[in-house]
């Protein structure tokens, strides 16, 4: 099994409203459109302060992309000040959160997840020569393709959360639409 190859993180830092079920929401949808397990592996919620409570939680969305090679997307979620506000949209009673939402969001490829190679000393070699072999091939295709899903995940939670354009540069790079 070779190491994880962790990609640089990306960030949102947002302050204002926001529905926090929706942006929930949005990161299951896409894991689940997208063929990744969603898990959440962390929900920590601390006592409200007079400015408001304080949440932190830990997602992780994964993928088997082939038997060799599997993605993995870390999401940390960090809100501090968070209060729920009711607002009236177009007739109707809807609960919003108001706070200061922190978001970092790392990419990690695995090769060898299953550990095809095996553990013995010749075993190792053979997976790291595998890997070394075909670099060019693993950085353009697999690294490429993680990075690029992370940057559609951005922009998608940039969107929910209104602060940029209906509209992003990487939403086709993939073909996925």
């Amino acid at each position: 099994m070779s190491e994880p190859i962790p990609l640089s993180p990306i960030t949102i830092k947002f302050h204002g409203l926001f529905d926090y079920d929706l942006l929930y929401a949005t990161v299951v949808d896409w894991a689940k459109n997208y063929g990744y397990m969603w898990h959440e592996k962390t929900y920590k919620h601390k006592v409200p302060s007079p400015l408001g409570a304080e949440q932190e939680l830990d997602w992780d969305i994964e993928k088997k992309v082939t038997e060799y090679i599997k993605y993995t997307i870390r999401f940390k979620v960090h809100i501090f000040d968070l209060t729920e506000i009711e607002v009236d949209q177009n007739g109707k009673k809807k609960n919003l959160a108001n706070g200061r939402l922190y978001i970092k969001i790392n990419g990690i490829i695995e090769a060898d997840y299953e550990n095809i190679f095996g553990s013995s000393k010749f075993a190792k070699f053979l997976g790291k020569w595998y890997l070394r072999l075909w670099a060019k091939n693993f950085e353009n295709y697999y690294v490429d393709g993680l990075w690029y899903r992370m940057w559609n995940l951005q922009a998608l939670l940039k969107k929910v959360l209104d602060m940029q354009t209906k509209k992003y540069a990487y939403k086709n790079y993939l073909g996925e639409g």
